[in-house]
């Protein structure tokens, strides 16, 4: 039995047009108060957002808190990359010198000590040489000959040819590239006055640094953590600027062809402003940050706002046409766009609340802050923007403001119309065959979109290594900043790792005094998995049995301490190791041993090599493999297992996210069909077009190379909540046709119809998520682009697909499709007027022989 809505909806109507006033004065106060938020919304931006309450970050953070000093929050270093010819030569050395000098020179700069190869090789030529000042005095008064022979001396030496390129020759002494370390100190008062907006606080350190290198005479380029910072949020705030001026000058043109009127532009364009406003001033109020991903939700308001604006004022002026005054024109109007727009908002609202099932925050944060814009939206086109034209509307006789157009947009018999119908022929001729074959379709494309690939990378949040000539030739302030971080990411991959691997590390907690503690550690590299790097069957890893090892071999007395203690005779101390820890604390590898072993002597790490040709997938499992090995608790953690993880459960969350979406759409459907209109049934139908442009999304993005990411993980409950949108302004008008009319005029009045709006809004829509392309980021041009084809093919489907599965429904849901579809009679006091204007049935829908030119913005 249907439920009886209409009284709701006579309540929302009266307000919109006997008190006009007072609705928009009352939405002007609550955009006041969501004003207030806006001056609290913060940026978070950067790769950690992704990782809180990951295990493998979870144990990296205790790492970092545990093994003191070389991971303490008081310590940061900057890298300084020179690249020439010949780094190593008397000239490029002098010109690293010089820079060092001058960094260390300033105070600000909290510099605590620097190093670099060129120091190595002055210290070599003069042992004496161990300030800056006596090295560069040094290396100007050697010779070439004196340097080259410097230099060839430390052929061998970790701490000269860890610093160098991987085309180092010591022949000729010489390589393309070298790095110096700037070890600065990071004070409270550093710390707490840095850092602003989500930046290091090495990042105004850091940007100090490289001025100074920018201002010296050799090529050397500043890299660290504070530089990275930056660029995280530059890339914001860049994206924003280039995005959103676009978008409105698209949005605009847009309107301006929809409305053709002045008042209804500036009306559109306002509430549109609203939705923003509104959205993120509850972003500030609920202390939720924006970050990367959240640049696509203006973009997603306007382009739904514009949807649900083109219905209203279409269906409006629709019914101002058959001669209704402005009151009776807007209850009409409202009637079936609050229905419409209640469904629309529902489905909606469900496809992005499924991303708060992720495991990841920045995408429970989307969704969360996506679906009360939503919900912002279908408020302020379904009431504000009723009540503010009918207000207008009544005064605007007197205001000299020329109106330019009435019209709806489109008429019925019309080329466009021709081409809109074409899914009603189809559907009239072979719809069961019609609708096998695309549902076979679907399948091959959801076949093979199950190839599509995920990743999780630090360059997805930065931009490009080299922006577009396009975006570079904007004017100020529109042009994007000179970004250098993933263009050096890259050269130093090429130039100092290319043959080196990367690493994992295991982090072990236990009482490490216990026994058998070392040797868990020792045997745990024993037969290592494919992917580590191993000699003689043991992975080449360091930890604090390495550092004992390597100590006993450079100490007689610790060597004898260690041999009293070892049992098996394998150089791992089985006894007494609070003994052994308490000697190596007071020795002089002291620091070393705190990088793996923590003070408390309850947990250690040991880090293992991975091999240079290992994916991070194949690296992460086996990390894993050996972690699980150990009798003590231990986790497989470092940046490249991070990093895996958070791959992983990007594709869980899109997996996850679009199970939801589609069990929830499926029971909301089911339960409104069933609640407004007694038919449960057609929510299948309604369907039908969904799960089409679900599987031919996903099929898309592996036919483009586009991989599930931190942007595109959220794409498929996306389609899912916008596509749904042109299904049920589809179904809702056919169930309307069909209860006055036989299936084959239904049809091709709600295609013809219907359509017409929705293609209106399609280009819109699409154009104005579309516009995302212009982004710094090119995964968030990615996302636009999914988008924009999502919304593509939603309205396609649901003009094309959905009237062959309509015919199917009807054929089992209705007698006979000659006929109007029987249903039950609403309640005698639903409508108004109903014996005062002809025109009006008691659901407030026209009626009689009148066909409307076209359904405009129907809202259905």
């Amino acid at each position: 039995m249907a439920y009886d809505y209409q009284r709701i909806v006579d309540w929302v109507d009266d307000h919109i047009v006997e008190r006009p006033g007072k609705v928009i004065l009352a939405f002007l106060v609550v955009t006041a108060l969501f004003g207030v938020g806006l001056g609290n919304v913060s940026t978070e931006s950067g790769t950690q957002q992704f990782a809180e309450d990951i295990p493998a970050q979870n144990a990296l953070d205790r790492i970092n808190d545990e093994f003191l000093p070389v991971f303490g929050e008081d310590t940061g270093s900057t890298q300084l990359i020179q690249r020439s010819p010949n780094v190593l030569s008397k000239q490029s050395m002098l010109q690293m010198l010089r820079t060092q000098e001058e960094i260390e020179s300033k105070p600000s700069l909290r510099v605590e000590r620097t190093s670099s190869a060129a120091a190595v090789a002055a210290r070599t030529i003069d042992p004496q040489a161990t300030t800056l000042e006596r090295q560069i005095t040094t290396l100007e008064r050697a010779t070439q000959s004196d340097v080259r022979a410097a230099v060839r001396q430390n052929a061998d030496n970790p701490a000269f040819t860890g610093t160098v390129s991987d085309d180092f020759n010591e022949k000729s002494a010489s390589a393309s590239a070298t790095i110096g370390v700037v070890q600065h100190s990071l004070t409270a008062e550093v710390s707490s006055s840095s850092g602003q907006s989500g930046s290091s606080p090495l990042t105004p350190i850091q940007q100090k640094v490289q001025r100074i290198a920018q201002n010296s005479e050799g090529d050397i380029t500043v890299f660290g953590s504070g530089i990275i910072a930056d660029e995280f949020g530059a890339v914001i705030t860049d994206s924003l600027l280039i995005v959103t001026p676009a978008a409105v000058i698209l949005i605009v043109l847009f309107l301006v062809v929809a409305y053709r009127d002045l008042l209804d532009l500036l009306l559109g364009t306002f509430s549109l402003a609203l939705a923003v406003v509104w959205t993120f001033g509850f972003l500030g109020l609920a202390g939720i940050p924006f970050n990367q991903i959240m640049i696509s939700v203006p973009p997603l308001l306007l382009a739904v706002g514009i949807d649900f604006g083109i219905h209203a004022i279409n269906r409006y002026r629709e019914d101002r046409q058959t001669g209704l005054d402005i009151e009776d024109a807007m209850r009409v109007a409202t009637d079936q766009l609050l229905v419409a727009f209640f469904i629309v908002t529902g489905t909606t609202v469900i496809g992005f609340l499924s991303n708060l099932a992720s495991d990841l925050p920045p995408i429970r944060d989307f969704g969360i802050v996506a679906g009360v814009g939503i919900v912002f939206t279908f408020l302020i086109f379904g009431i504000f923007l009723p009540a503010a034209k009918v207000w207008m509307d009544r005064r605007k006789e007197s205001w000299p403001i020329p109106t330019f157009s009435q019209k709806p947009l489109g008429q019925e018999g019309s080329a466009l119309g021709d081409v809109l119908s074409v899914g009603a022929v189809v559907a009239d001729r072979i719809p069961v065959l019609f609708l096998v074959f695309t549902l076979l379709l679907t399948a091959g494309a959801a076949g093979y979109a199950t190839g599509v690939d995920t990743s999780f990378t630090q360059e997805d949040f930065l931009p490009p290594e080299e922006v577009s000539p396009l975006l570079k030739s904007l004017p100020e302030p529109f042009a994007p900043s000179d970004y250098s971080v993933v263009g050096t990411l890259n050269f130093l991959e090429e130039k100092f790792t290319s043959s080196q691997g990367g690493s994992v590390t295991i982090y072990v907690e236990g009482r490490m005094e216990n026994d058998a503690a070392l040797e868990q550690l020792y045997r745990a590299g024993e037969d290592p998995p494919e992917s580590f790097v191993s000699e003689d069957r043991r992975a080449e890893s360091t930890s604090i049995v390495t550092v004992i090892r390597d100590y006993a071999d450079r100490d007689p007395e610790f060597a004898r301490l260690v041999a009293r203690n070892d049992v098996n005779d394998n150089g791992v101390p089985d006894d007494n190791l609070g003994e052994i820890y308490d000697a190596l604390a007071d020795s002089p590898v002291s620091s070393q041993a705190e990088r793996y072993l923590a003070e408390d002597h309850r947990s250690a790490r040991v880090v293992y090599t991975v091999s240079a040709d290992a994916s991070d997938q194949e690296a992460t499992a086996d990390a894993r493999l050996v972690a699980d090995r150990f009798r003590m608790d231990a986790t497989a953690t470092g940046g490249t297992v991070v990093f895996q993880e958070v791959s992983d459960l990007i594709f869980a969350s899109a997996v996850t996210s679009l199970a939801l979406a589609l069990g929830g759409t499926v029971v909301f459907l089911v339960f409104i069909y069933w609640l407004l209109d007694g038919l449960p049934s057609i929510a299948l139908a309604n369907l039908v077009p969904i799960v089409v442009s679900v599987a031919g999304v996903a099929g898309t993005m592996r036919l483009l190379g586009i991989s599930f990411n931190a942007f595109t993980a959220t794409i498929l409950s996306l389609t899912i909540g916008l596509g749904i949108d042109y299904s049920v302004h589809v179904v809702h008008r056919f169930l309307d046709e069909r209860k006055k009319t036989d299936l084959h005029t239904a049809l091709e009045r709600t295609v013809v119809g219907t359509g017409g709006a929705l293609m209106g809004s399609m280009f819109t829509t699409a154009f104005g998520i579309g516009v995302l392309v212009l982004s710094v980021l090119s995964v968030l041009g990615q996302f636009g682009v999914l988008t924009a084809i999502s919304i593509v093919y939603s309205f396609v489907a649901s003009l094309l697909v959905l009237p062959s599965a309509l015919v199917v429904w009807d054929r089992f849901a209705n007698e006979s499709p000659d006929v109007p579809m029987r249903t039950e009679e609403p309640p005698a006091d639903a409508g108004r007027n109903a014996d005062d204007d002809p025109l009006v049935t008691d659901g407030g829908t026209p009626t009689g022989d009148f066909e409307f030119p076209f359904d405009g913005g129907d809202g259905r």
